[in-house]
C-alpha cells in the first residue's frame, strides 16, 4: 500500500539510542489518512512519539468498511525501495499486481509479502466482485543495509503456522513465535502474529526479552498487560518481557509486532526507505522518469506521481520524535 499523503513528512528512524530497554505501556493514537476516494486508514507508525518497533517501520489499520456499493481499495501503481510490504486481511480481498509480473488475490489471514529490495512498483485494488466488508492492516518492514538492494520479489503464503492456548489462536505471519515459524522471508530477527482471542480468554503469550514489542488492536475489547487497547490503536511495550498477559472482554483480534531493535539509522519518505538525502532524491527522480522501478501491467489507470520533496536536506536520525 502506498503512502498517498501528498505532502509527506520524512520519518527519521532507526538506531538503538531511543529503544526503551525495559517494559513500558505507551499507548499510541492513530493519525487518520485518506487513501484515495474510498478508503481511510489509521496510521500508527510512524507516530509522533514512536517511529519503529524492531524493523517494523509503517503500520496502517483500515476498516471494517462497508464497500458493498463502493469500489473499495483503489491504490494506483507506485514505487517502493529498501523495504518489505506485508498485506494482512481480516475481511475482504485485495488484488496485488507488481512490476515483476506477480498477480495475486490476497484473502483473510493469507500472507502477501513483497520485498522491494533495490526497486519495485505495485498496485492494490479490491476486485470488481468483492466481499461487503474490507478490514485489514498494511505494514512495512525496513531492510538492513546488507540486504536492501536484493532483487525484488513477491511471496504469497496461504497456509501459515499457528500457536494455540485456551481461548487463543495465534497465526505466525513473520518470524518465529513459541517455536512456530512463518515461511515468509525475513532479513532481521522479527515477529509478526495475528492473535484471535475468545471472550473471557486470559492467557500469557511467550515473548523474547531482547525484542521490543507493540500490539495493534484490530477488533473487540481486550486488555494488554492490564491496559485497555481500543480497535485502531497500538500499545508499545518496550523490551525486557518474557511473557505478555492478555485478557479478552469480548471476541477480539490483535496483531503482535516485535523484533530486535533496528540498529541502523535511516530515512523514510513517501514510499522509499534510504540512508541519505541523495538516495531519496534519486529514487523520486527515477520514478518520475520511468526508470528503475519497472511497470505494473494490467492496472486500469495511471501510475501515482510522486509528491514534491520538502525543502532542505533529509537527515537520518533516531527512532522517536
Amino acid at each position: 500500500m502506498s503512502n498517498l499523503d501528498r505532502a509527506p513528512e520524512p520519518a527519521l528512524c532507526g538506531g538503538r539510542g531511543f529503544v526503551v530497554a525495559e517494559p513500558v505501556r505507551e499507548l499510541l493514537s492513530p493519525r487518520r489518512v485518506q487513501l484515495g476516494e474510498f478508503t481511510e486508514v489509521r496510521r500508527l507508525l510512524p507516530n509522533l512519539g514512536r517511529r519503529m518497533i524492531g524493523a517494523w517501520a509503517f503500520v496502517d489499520h483500515y476498516g471494517p468498511d462497508d464497500i458493498a456499493d463502493e469500489p473499495g481499495m483503489q491504490v494506483p501503481p507506485h514505487p517502493h525501495m529498501g523495504l518489505q510490504t506485508v498485506s494482512w486481511l481480516h475481511q475482504g480481498e485485495v488484488l496485488h499486481r507488481d512490476s515483476t509480473g506477480s498477480l495475486q488475490t490476497i484473502r483473510p489471514r493469507e500472507l502477501g509479502l513483497m520485498t522491494s529490495g533495490r526497486a519495485i512498483s505495485h498496485s492494490e485494488e479490491s476486485p470488481k466482485s468483492h466481499a461487503r466488508f474490507l478490514h485489514g492492516a498494511q505494514l512495512w518492514v525496513a531492510l538492513p543495509d546488507s540486504d536492501r538492494h536484493v532483487e525484488p520479489h513477491f511471496e504469497h503464503h496461504s497456509a501459515l503456522p499457528t500457536v494455540t492456548a485456551p481461548g487463543l489462536t495465534a497465526t505466525v505471519i513473520l518470524g518465529d513465535l513459541d517455536g512456530s515459524r512463518s515461511p515468509g522471508t525475513t532479513y532481521t530477527p522479527i515477529v509478526g502474529a495475528d492473535l484471535a482471542l475468545e471472550a473471557g480468554a486470559d492467557v500469557r503469550l511467550p515473548l523474547v526479552p531482547d525484542f521490543e514489542y507493540g500490539v495493534l488492536a484490530m477488533s473487540g475489547e481486550v486488555r494488554v498487560d492490564g491496559v485497555p487497547v481500543l480497535p485502531g490503536s497500538m500499545l508499545y511495550l518496550g523490551c525486557g518481557r518474557s511473557e505478555l498477559p492478555l485478557r479478552a472482554e469480548s471476541d477480539a483480534g490483535l496483531m503482535l509486532l516485535g523484533g530486535e531493535p533496528f540498529a541502523e539509522e535511516l530515512i523514510m519518505w513517501w514510499n522509499f526507505v534510504g540512508r541519505s538525502n541523495e538516495e531519496i532524491v534519486q529514487a523520486r527522480s527515477d520514478w518520475m522518469d520511468g526508470a528503475r522501478f519497472g511497470e505494473v501491467q494490467g492496472y486500469d489507470g495511471a501510475a501515482l506521481p510522486a509528491p514534491q520533496l520538502p525543502p532542505g536536506q533529509l537527515k537520518k536520525r533516531g527512532r522517536t520524535g
